[in-house]
């Protein structure tokens, strides 16, 4: 059996490529994708090679690269010692853009909630990201809290902020479309400006003590300096975009007179296995999102601006490369292929 598949062959380069299918070995799950979700940001990066040399960037990226990690599937096999999982299953795996998958069971989440879509349950890699920051953050009620950058992170952790009981979300973003979504799901100020040219508001907004908390989900190296002159005394800084030009963000005087914190997040950071000491893995914050979105509490439906065929992949990410100001949330539907 062939699988059709996405890869990234070279810089700014799509190609469908087939692959046979490999064999299904014990402990194992034969998978047939439903939907996956592109991560904008992160995959316009790898396929635009928009990252300096020797970064972590440059060492993952090697052509032909997978694209993708957020797939949601319908089980149609289970290898021999599989007991949690049975064919008719709906699972989220973080693998690539394809049409059949082999993936350990271990590496698999069961959907179970009915009343969450297959669109909606693909979002479950970026939704975990977001609530990893979120939980990083340690945010107490009623902080005042700015969002630079209204994407697809941007617009869960907005969600999950007005779920933790922020007093203000103030969500920066230059495109108008991006604020009308954040302000529909929780923002309680929008500012369409760049991070500099919105920093007077912000200080205005909070008495000019600045934010208790500000997140960077630019990806644009220069906001990080700005967005720590948007913090108040002892507030904190979470780095939730990740740069492909590390070396183009500098710190300001704010760190020091200050006493700024700033916080890295990555998907990498959760425990591989639940304890007393570290509860949330990356499985649990899955699960909790679809306890979300099926209570009503968290919305990503009316997020999604593109349904496509992953036939159409080429030309989908030439769009999402050179102008994605009407594009929020793309999802390949593998049930046309």
């Amino acid at each position: 059996m062939e699988s059709l598949c996405i890869y990234f062959t070279g810089k700014d380069k799509v190609e469908l490529l087939k692959e046979s299918v490999p064999p299904l070995k014990a402990g194992q799950l034969l998978v047939r994708s439903s939907k996956s979700l592109i991560s904008t940001g992160t995959e316009c990066i790898c396929l635009g090679r928009l990252f300096e040399e020797g970064t972590h960037w440059d060492r993952w990226v090697r052509y032909p690269f997978p694209a993708g990690y957020s797939t949601m599937g319908i089980v149609e096999q289970v290898g021999e010692g599989v007991d949690q999982f049975k064919p008719g299953d709906r699972v989220v795996f973080q693998r690539s853009h394809r049409q059949w998958h082999v993936v350990d069971a271990k590496d698999a989440t069961l959907v179970q909630h009915e009343e969450v879509s297959d669109e909606e349950a693909a979002w479950f890699a970026l939704a975990m990201i977001a609530q990893n920051a979120v939980r990083m953050a340690q945010h107490q009620m009623g902080d005042n809290v700015v969002v630079i950058g209204a994407g697809l992170l941007g617009q869960l952790t907005v969600q999950y902020l007005r779920l933790q009981g922020a007093g203000q979300i103030i969500v920066i973003d230059p495109a108008e479309p991006r604020l009308q979504m954040a302000r529909e799901h929780g923002a309680t100020t929008v500012i369409a400006k760049t991070a500099q040219e919105a920093r007077e508001e912000v200080l205005q907004l909070t008495e000019g003590k600045g934010a208790e908390v500000v997140y960077d989900i630019t990806g644009i190296a220069s906001v990080f300096a700005t967005a720590l002159t948007m913090l108040r005394r002892f507030g904190k800084l979470v780095l939730l975009g990740d740069t492909g030009e590390p070396s183009q963000q500098f710190l300001t005087g704010d760190v020091v007179t200050k006493g700024l914190r700033i916080i890295g997040t990555h998907a990498s950071n959760p425990p591989e296995v639940s304890t007393d000491h570290a509860i949330w893995t990356q499985s649990k914050m899955y699960q909790l999102f679809f306890t979300y979105l099926a209570r009503g509490d968290m919305r990503v439906k009316d997020l999604i601006t593109h349904r496509v065929s992953p036939y159409d992949a080429p030309q989908v990410y030439h769009m999402l490369r050179y102008d994605r100001s009407a594009a929020m949330g793309v999802v390949f539907d593998w049930t046309q292929v």
